[in-house]
């Protein structure tokens, strides 16, 4: 879908959603008082820059229906987010495990005393259980150990998890998932690191 036709697309399903909202939601008075109470708090600070409070309009879909919009807009936004995958010119989904845990394990990067350009990490296990050492791990997220041994490691399964990094919106428009590609958090040989962690049968995750 070309810019001006997901944009246009995009504005006419907030139209909708709004329309369709009780006149007490549709009223951004109470939406208004709380961006400003966060703005005085919230101030750019190095590379942590204020507008990061701000949502973009799919997450204004997803904040203003209860991560629950109609399902044709749904799919059509997701569709939109997969268009917009970016895979390797090389063609290889899978990179080195080993750096993957790394990546996994580590949760710096875009904070604002962090220098800007330097690798950030995805802290997954914030969210997930990954590998049966670790003792503490998120639930956000449902638990990954035994991902590869269960699934394979095909090119179809490789491609999902290496687009599913990319950007989860793309499987599920209000996950709450960041976008890591998507949003430049990781880079193309970092996401292949971790689909590698999650595929590879040499990774701690499928012992």
């Amino acid at each position: 879908m070309k810019t001006t036709a997901r944009l246009s697309f995009l504005a006419a399903a907030m139209v909708t959603l709004v329309a369709a909202m009780p006149a007490a939601h549709a009223d951004g008075d109470h939406r208004a008082r709380a961006i400003a109470t966060m703005k005085q708090d919230f101030v750019t600070k190095g590379q942590a820059t204020a507008d990061r409070i701000s949502e973009d309009g799919l997450q204004a879909i997803c904040n203003r229906t209860g991560n629950k919009p109609p399902e044709t807009i749904a799919k059509q936004l997701e569709t939109d987010q997969m268009a917009g995958v970016k895979y390797p010119t090389d063609g290889k989904l899978m990179g080195d495990w080993k750096s993957g845990e790394k990546i996994a394990q580590s949760g710096r990067g875009f904070t604002w005393s962090d220098e800007p350009g330097l690798p950030v990490g995805g802290n997954c296990y914030n969210c997930h259980q990954i590998a049966p050492k670790e003792t503490s791990f998120g639930t956000v997220g449902p638990t990954l150990f035994h991902f590869g041994k269960l699934r394979g490691n095909t090119v179809d399964i490789q491609k999902y998890v290496y687009s599913k990094i990319y950007n989860a919106k793309s499987y599920n428009l209000c996950s709450e998932m960041p976008r890591f590609g998507h949003i430049g958090a990781l880079k193309e040989h970092q996401i292949k690191d971790l689909v590698a962690l999650l595929l590879d049968p040499e990774s701690p995750v499928n012992k």
